[in-house]
């Protein structure tokens, strides 16, 4: 319900009381600081985004995984990042599936058509061209980031019995709902053609995994960020691929927690899903 005073501002104004547009209130947490420098305490910002300027990206939440963990993590985390998204939209904030190399299972969906017609739209400085896991990638950038605070470089599988690297996705998760008012794209050049039609200028991460696709696909953070967005991550719906036996150890979700803040560092902040959705921020289970 409008307060009585906002709804005679509108009226002085000439406008209809209906004028009144949702917002995004979002609390920004930020830990920016030069490369090569200790990282700092984070702070917090509070920013207000017009959802009809933003679109969130939901990055690589399959179906399955060729890891077992990453799996069940996925299938936990997908109930509450669909709640999110519900809510999001609810406001006129444009959601974007990025499944990545599984688009083809959509070919036929509105969805789908909608981000191959969108216009094209050139980009201010040149897309990653490189390829990684099926779409071009964006690697780290030594002059911008630190090394990541992690060693995944055993791919990350944190079962106990290591599991085999297959091919296992085909799809986006059925957990998660694709509306029709939604896009599907795990291209770049797709995903800058949607939000220049749009006029979109915040770009929202959610998804997995954070220390490799979150970050380096060619929808997500690094790209965003290079073309001039506002991007921001949100750190309660997202999961990194990360085996605490490998350094710095602790727990798998020390890790996740340890990417974030590289994340704040270098590229972008961050905010729960509780500024979206007004419920308490997402917990894994097995997080102490």
């Amino acid at each position: 319900m409008l307060r009585p005073t906002l709804v005679f501002t509108l009226l002085a104004l000439g406008l209809p009381a209906a004028a009144a547009e949702p917002t995004l209130a979002l609390t920004l947490r930020s830990r920016a600081a030069p490369p090569g420098a200790p990282a700092g305490a984070a702070t917090e910002a509070k920013a207000t985004w017009e959802p009809k300027a933003t679109a969130i990206v939901v990055c690589d939440m399959w179906d399955d995984h060729w890891c077992k963990s990453a799996t069940a993590r996925v299938n936990e985390l997908a109930g509450p990042l669909d709640a999110m998204l519900k809510a999001a939209r609810a406001k006129g904030v444009l959601v974007i599936h990025a499944p990545s190399t599984c688009t083809a299972f959509y070919k036929s969906t509105p969805q789908r058509q909608r981000a191959l017609d969108a216009p094209f739209a050139k980009t201010p400085v040149p897309l990653a061209a490189t390829e990684r896991w099926g779409t071009a990638w964006n690697w780290p950038d030594a002059k911008r980031e630190g090394v990541l605070p992690i060693d995944d470089s055993d791919m990350g599988c944190d079962c106990k019995t290591k599991c085999e690297i297959r091919s296992a996705w085909s799809r986006q998760t059925a957990a998660i709902a694709i509306d029709p008012e939604d896009a599907i794209t795990d291209d770049g050049q797709e995903t800058w053609n949607l939000l220049t039609q749009r006029k979109i200028d915040n770009v929202i991460l959610c998804g997995v995994h954070l220390n490799m696709c979150v970050l380096g696909r060619p929808f997500a953070i690094r790209q965003m960020v290079k073309l001039g967005k506002n991007v921001a991550l949100v750190r309660d719906l997202t999961d990194t691929m990360y085996d605490p036996s490998r350094p710095p150890g602790g727990t798998h979700f020390d890790g996740t927690d340890r990417v974030v803040e590289h994340v704040e560092r270098f590229w972008c902040p961050s905010f729960v899903s509780t500024d979206i959705t007004g419920t308490p921020a997402f917990r894994f289970k097995a997080a102490k």
